[in-house]
């Protein structure tokens, strides 16, 4: 089932909506009795429209999620990292352990892994998006996995970055950078039901969750 407060994407779509109100008020101040028309006739800016693609990912994520929400597996949406201006968007809790949950909307670009070195160099992995290289969305994950590990000590963590509305091939696609693994939001439903162990309480790993990571 799906527990607390927090509200998939909440508090991106309130962080969008604070930039476009502030971009609309610097409109308006520059043009006067012409604000309001100056305002329709604008183009968001890339920065502000991004929280806005950010909530709806979010929330296609947290839905998908919710339909498979029981009393064995518990959903967190949208918590607050302590100490931190950061959230993480979901976070899954099953018998298996606790999956920690970024969701990504790039629209019509492919998510990749690119591998340089590992026979004489050393290896490296970069997640690719669009061709672009996105490593730092892995750092990201990396960086919550760590922080939910010291909040639950003893319970396997694992990462996963979930794209919505990417362009994935046909067939496969999805795979593992870094220790982080890359899925659509199919992908990630269909493994978090074909977990089978049974070694974690649920309930208790749940409510330790939501009493250091909060809602946002």
């Amino acid at each position: 089932m799906t527990t607390g407060a927090g509200g998939a994407g909440a508090s991106a779509q309130r962080e969008y909506d604070r930039r476009k109100a502030n971009d609309e008020a610097k409109t308006r101040a520059k043009w006067g009795r012409l604000g309001g028309i100056a305002v329709a006739l604008s183009d968001e800016r890339q920065s502000t429209a991004a929280w806005a693609s950010g909530a709806i990912g979010e929330r296609e994520v947290g839905v998908a999620l919710d339909k498979i929400a029981s009393d064995t597996v518990r959903v967190l949406h949208d918590r607050r990292i302590p100490g931190s201006r950061a959230n993480i968007d979901h976070l899954v809790v099953t018998p298996h352990g606790i999956w920690v949950v970024d969701a990504k909307r790039y629209r019509n670009r492919r998510p990749s892994l690119r591998v340089d070195g590992g026979i004489i160099r050393p290896r490296v992995e970069r997640l690719m998006v669009g061709g672009r290289d996105q490593t730092k969305l892995v750092e990201g994950v990396l960086g919550q996995v760590e922080r939910v590990r010291t909040a639950a000590p003893g319970v396997g963590v694992r990462g996963v970055l979930c794209f919505v509305d990417a362009d994935w091939p046909m067939f496969g696609g999805d795979f593992r950078v870094r220790g982080v693994d890359v899925y659509w939001r199919k992908r990630l439903v269909s493994r978090l039901l074909a977990e089978t162990s049974t070694g974690i309480d649920v309930e208790k790993t749940t409510r330790l969750l939501e009493s250091v990571f909060r809602a946002a």
